[in-house]
């Protein structure tokens, strides 16, 4: 049994280095981040890498069947039984599809949602900050941030009512953030 947990945040949240510094510390631990697997088949050279390149540059949403496609098989691949993604569901759309989807998975148990909740002005302070390409400027940034905000309220009561989701303050020290959200995971590999 894959035991999946999901981090999700504003861009700039931390999300990808929180899980990552997680992945580091418990060997059973696996981390994908969805706009990594998604960024190495852009740097393939693919004609689906050159319309999802396009798509990512504006700073939108690729299409649902690629995302999920991309997702299933990385967990699939995975050699470990505990995996975290960051980076997903970026829209209630992805988040219905996945719950479809693991729905007929029997052997993947989706554990927890965890958000790094931080203020749009934290977010966009570290987005603009970091400038790593062309997707980094500030009008990206506010399409970005309308994309995460405007489904976030649903996606927090959907998996709420599932009880499965969790909010950390994303605007501390990232040893604190990583702390509580190891706490989360770890607490679930322990019951097994």
């Amino acid at each position: 049994m894959k035991n999946l947990f999901l981090i999700i945040g504003a861009p700039g949240s931390g999300k990808t280095t929180d899980a990552g510094c997680i992945a580091q510390m418990n060997q059973s631990v696996a981390h994908y981040s969805t706009g990594d697997l998604l960024r190495a088949e852009v740097a393939k050279g693919s004609e689906l890498g050159k319309k999802i390149d396009k798509i990512i540059s504006g700073g939108n949403l690729v299409p649902l069947e690629i995302v999920i496609n991309t997702i299933t098989s990385a967990i699939h691949a995975c050699e470990k039984d505990f995996i975290i993604i960051d980076g997903y569901p970026r829209s209630v759309e992805q988040m219905t599809e996945l719950d479809k989807v693991l729905a007929n998975e029997y052997d993947i148990n989706l554990s927890a949602v965890i958000e790094v909740n931080v203020s749009e002005e934290v977010a966009k302070e570290r987005v603009l900050g970091r400038a790593r390409g062309a997707d980094d400027n500030e009008e990206v940034f506010y399409n970005r941030m309308k994309v995460f905000v405007e489904p976030i309220e649903e996606i927090r009561k959907f998996y709420n009512e599932k009880g499965i989701f969790h909010s950390i303050n994303g605007e501390r020290t990232i040893e604190e953030i990583v702390t509580d959200i190891n706490a989360i995971i770890v607490k679930k590999i322990v019951q097994g």
